[in-house]
Order: C-alpha cells, then structure tokens, then sequence
C-alpha cells in the first residue's frame, strides 16, 4: 500500500487545487492504475477546501467508477476535513 503525507505537500490548509491534482496525477492514479491501495494521509493538516478535495479526488471516481474508493483510504482527517471529503464522495456518487 502506497502512502501519501498531505502535509508536506499542502501544508496545514489544503486548499491549491494545482497541487491537488498534481498528487492525483503523480502518486494516485498510477497506484491505483495498477490495482493497488493507496491511503491518503491528513495529518497535521487542519483544513482542507472543497475544491481542493474535488480536484484531488473527483476525476478519480469518474474514471474508475465508485468502486475506486475501496482501494483509497483516508487517515488522520479530522472532523472538518472528513466532512469535506464526505461532500465531494457524495457528491461524485451522487453524478455518476
């Protein structure tokens, strides 16, 4: 399992979307082209934009299908940012 530490990439408010989907293309999507799990790590990130988590995630589930979020974790996220990252699930669930 592939693990990526948000922090060091966003700092402590995640909120660049060039930055999210620059992880998304980098790290995430060939991990997940090739069928493995990869946990996406938040801590010490105290916030995160909804367009940031768009950006990072969204074309994932267009492109995979819903089932991609079985092969992606989300660890350490604290209330706001799961909160955050339970918006964009639906909504993405919701569109597809």
């Amino acid at each position: 399992m592939k693990i990526i530490k948000l922090l060091p990439k966003t700092g402590i408010f995640a909120e660049n979307k060039d930055i999210a989907r620059e992880i998304r293309i980098k790290y995430i999507t060939p991990t997940l082209e090739k069928n493995e799990e990869i946990t996406l790590d938040f801590e010490g990130v105290e916030s995160a934009t909804q367009s940031f988590v768009h950006a990072l995630i969204s074309e994932l589930i267009r492109n995979f299908g819903n089932e991609v979020l079985n092969n992606i974790y989300f660890k350490n996220c604290n209330k706001s940012v799961q909160e955050i990252i339970n918006i964009v699930v639906d909504y993405m669930q919701a569109a597809t």
